[in-house]
């Protein structure tokens, strides 16, 4: 079988980092498990699919054209060819995903193509129920994470940068009514795998947390020669 590695957390734990980090190190594909129901829902808005029509949201999430590219420092997002990576990240496009992500033949679609991106020489793949649900037989399973006033801090530099006027204190409660409803939900709640090697990445730069994860690939034999 063609390994796994699953990189499952909360949000703002710096997950998609780690990944593309793993990625460029191992030279294997991605899979940003997240985005692909931001695509299913861009998708479903640029074919003028209804949110209520669950037949046609199936199929196309099962047939769902998209390709990430991790050979530079940032992934970049392609659907159907066109470069999607900062329009799934909208607002708009995120209130998308919450419509799509509620209908159950949309999410048993996207599981089987989630699993139809393991392919040689390995996948890294970043989520929050990869190690759980999707690929419970990985060989290396991580979960990050991190206080929420740690995400918040971060959340808050990143909209900041972008030029937005926001409250830590605000983020911080946001990130943790996010957390409990996040493991507390009844369709694959956020949850370390039992075997799943956990990083608590606060007070942890990237660096660190990166090498604490190449760490467990040694040990797991899964670092090239």
């Amino acid at each position: 079988m063609t390994p796994v590695i699953t990189v499952d957390g909360p949000s703002g734990a710096g997950k998609g980092t780690l990944s593309a980090r793993l990625t460029q190190f191992l030279g294997w594909h991605f899979l940003d498990s997240g985005a692909l129901y931001r695509l299913t829902g861009l998708a479903a808005t640029n074919h003028g699919v209804a949110f209520d029509n669950e037949p046609a949201l199936s199929l196309l999430a099962e047939h769902l054209d998209v390709r990430f590219d991790s050979s530079g420092e940032r992934t970049l997002i392609f659907l159907e060819g066109d470069d999607v990576t900062d329009t799934i990240r909208t607002e708009d496009v995120g209130a998308m995903a919450s419509k799509v992500a509620a209908v159950q033949v949309v999410r048993d679609a996207l599981l089987n193509r989630q699993r139809a991106f393991q392919e040689a020489p390995g996948l890294v793949a970043d989520g929050r129920d990869m190690g759980t649900v999707i690929f419970p037989e990985a060989e290396l399973k991580l979960f990050l994470t991190a206080s929420p006033e740690e995400r918040a801090k971060r959340r808050y530099l990143q909209l900041k940068d972008k030029g937005h006027d926001v409250s830590i204190a605000r983020l911080a409660e946001e990130i943790r009514l996010r957390d409990e409803r996040d493991t507390n939900r009844s369709v694959s709640p956020l949850k370390p795998a039992d075997d799943a090697f956990v990083i608590d990445s606060s007070g942890l730069n990237i660096d660190e947390v990166t090498d604490l994860a190449i760490q467990q690939v040694k040990k797991k034999g899964l670092a090239p020669s």
